[in-house]
């Protein structure tokens, strides 16, 4: 049997905020998965608090309707920092047209800090 780590739990609590479902659930998953000072970074946002990142998980969930975030690969952690790959898949088909790593840094009590989020599979424009 293994140990969840601190990492692991850190990145569940993280697919479940991209994955909530309605403003409501995704405010207190997303306060779950972020520290009050938390911030989220990728290559199109760059948002600090709670009410930024709820506004980009919006935004995303709106732009991909049907779609959910799934974590692909394992964990990678140590210390208070932890990388990991996911893609974006549609619920009807199966596709998954966006992909991308993430790296985060967590506070104290695990959850997460910063998101320094890189996108490795877009689609054509």
């Amino acid at each position: 049997m293994s140990v969840v780590t601190v990492h692991e739990t850190a990145v569940a609590r993280y697919f479940e905020a991209w994955n909530s479902e309605g403003a409501d659930a995704r405010a207190e998953a997303v306060a779950a998965a972020w520290s009050e000072d938390g911030s989220y970074t990728d290559p199109v946002a760059d948002v600090a608090g709670h009410e930024g990142i709820a506004a980009v998980i919006a935004a995303a969930r709106e732009q991909f309707p049907g779609f959910a975030f799934r974590q692909t690969g394992t964990v990678d952690g140590h210390h208070g920092i932890a990388r990991f790959t996911w893609e974006l898949v549609s619920t009807a088909d199966g596709s998954a047209p966006v992909a991308g790593s993430d790296v985060i840094s967590l506070a104290e009590d695990g959850r997460i800090r910063t998101v320094q989020g890189f996108l490795d599979r877009i689609p054509a424009a």
